[in-house]
């Protein structure tokens, strides 16, 4: 089982590090990919900042996570994409935003594989 936890893991951490330098290279293509128009002025700095961080960081920290003695790497990126699972729904829930389903079981898929790989690598070492 560790060793699907595993695979999963290193195809999430490079797929979100792709996303973020995609951010930085490609902003207009991957506001597209999530729905969104390419903002302008300082929005767009901030939506090209915040969103090419928010998947690096998470990117990086999943594929740290995966060395030995450093599983509770793993809890951050975790963290971060079930804090945006919540952040969507409650962005449905009071504000009027559309109920993003598939990006919701994403981020809940992609934070419990990571909680399980962690509570995995801690009983391994």
């Amino acid at each position: 089982m560790l060793r699907y936890l595993r695979i999963a893991t290193v195809v999430f951490g490079v797929v979100f590090t792709i996303l973020g330098v995609r951010w930085l290279i490609y902003p207009l293509e991957s506001a597209e990919q999530l729905g969104m128009p390419l903002l302008d002025g300082a929005a767009r700095s901030t939506q090209i900042g915040d969103l090419s961080t928010f998947f690096l960081v998470a990117g990086v920290t999943m594929l740290l996570g995966l060395r030995a003695g450093h599983a509770r790497l793993l809890y951050v990126p975790a963290a971060l994409v079930g804090g945006a699972a919540i952040a969507r729904t409650i962005a449905w829930v009071f504000h009027g935003a559309d109920f993003a389903a598939l990006f919701i079981v994403v981020e809940l898929v992609v934070g419990g594989v990571l909680v399980a790989t962690a509570r995995e690598l801690d009983e391994g070492w």
